[in-house]
């Protein structure tokens, strides 16, 4: 049976078949026990993006899993997830092959969009988690490995965030992130992880430049998950204060050195991603306070298409963008939350194509 400091790799192109492997391999049957528990299997559908791209969970290690625990016979199995502000969960459960999925399995699908919530006290924070939580007994949180453009990275730890209403999600944002997600493993125990390391983008938690490496690992431990995936990111862990934060309140151990990494089907060689971000190569044109991160997403490509084409650069005002901007008056900005500026990109959030024109319009009409 898979220990708490050990995380198991497999590779491969088979990704359901594979996956039933991994969880044969971890005994997850035997971590569950009783056939009548009802699992709760936590996918990232961020956005409506097919898992190809890079940003969303693929829909065949999800398959794997319930067919695994099909086998095993456990029957009591409900998907749960909520997408990022801007985008509806109905939408990525079409697109992302989650309806297919759900309606060949036959397996209950719960939007934590559509559903309540409820306060749970975690030390001094007082934070709102979707009712699908209390009914659910055994958590496997299916993260995808990638890359971050206001955390720096994302994987167990953040995933979570589709298990509150939108309404804490902005919160959080205004919170800083870091704290609120921390705190959030107080609230919601993940007993189980399988992570989708297939083709995460290693810069946007929205995809688009997917980097292929065919890998899905299973873990017990969300720190040292996170803790394993800024290593694979080329991030130091001490930029993702979240994940420190989270074992200060003991959640688990972000310590690498006494973790073991087992290749399941043999001995290849640990394959780190990029460490150079995008996003921070046009961060010094972004004056960016709490900003969700759907909005924020959209920003940084289309930056990064007018850095390219050398017009960032005569930009002489920085971009506002973020729920710390309403109310207050400037020169340029981008989303609903600063409509008072002389200059906005609409939009809650407004589309990477659209901030992109819109931008450029303004650097050719202005000067910058």
């Amino acid at each position: 049976m898979i220990q708490r400091n050990e995380i198991l790799k497999i590779y491969g192109t088979a990704y359901e078949e594979m996956t039933q492997e991994l969880l044969e391999r971890a005994d997850l049957a035997s971590l569950i026990g009783d056939r009548q528990t009802r699992i709760g299997i936590k996918p990232n559908l961020v956005c409506p993006s097919p898992a190809e791209f890079g940003a969303t969970t693929h829909p065949q290690v999800v398959g794997g899993i319930i067919q695994y625990l099909r086998n095993h016979g456990f029957a009591n199995i409900v998907i749960a997830e909520g997408s990022w502000v801007g985008d509806r969960t109905s939408d990525s459960y079409e697109y992302c092959g989650y309806r297919e999925l759900c309606e060949r399995l036959h397996v209950p699908f719960i939007d934590t969009q559509k559903q309540g919530s409820y306060p749970v006290a975690c030390g001094d924070l007082e934070l709102r988690v979707s009712d699908v939580v209390r009914d659910i007994d055994f958590l496997i949180n299916v993260p995808v490995l990638k890359g971050h453009c206001q955390t720096n990275m994302t994987c167990s730890l953040k995933n979570l965030k589709g298990l509150i209403p939108n309404t804490e999600k902005r919160r959080f944002h205004r919170m800083g992130l870091h704290r609120p997600i921390a705190y959030l493993q107080t609230a919601i125990h993940q007993d189980f992880i399988v992570t989708d390391h297939i083709c995460g983008d290693p810069d946007f938690e929205e995809g688009g430049h997917p980097l292929v490496r065919n890998c899905v690992m299973a873990s017990l431990d969300p720190v040292l998950t996170d803790s394993y995936a800024c290593r694979l990111l080329g991030v130091d862990v001490c930029s993702v204060p979240y994940v420190l934060l989270a074992e200060k309140l003991g959640i688990g151990s972000a310590d690498l050195t006494r973790a073991r990494i087992i290749d399941v089907n043999g001995g290849r060689a640990e394959q780190a991603l990029p460490a150079e971000k995008k996003h921070l190569a046009v961060s010094y044109a972004v004056d960016e306070v709490d900003s969700c991160s759907a909005c924020y997403a959209s920003l940084v490509p289309a930056l990064d298409r007018l850095e390219e084409e050398g017009l960032l650069e005569k930009l002489r005002t920085k971009i506002a963008i973020g729920q710390g901007h309403q109310g207050e008056k400037g020169e340029l900005g981008i989303g609903k939350c600063t409509k008072d500026f002389a200059f906005c990109v609409m939009g809650c959030p407004p589309d990477e194509e659209k901030i992109y024109r819109e931008i450029r319009r303004y650097i050719e009409e202005h000067g910058g």
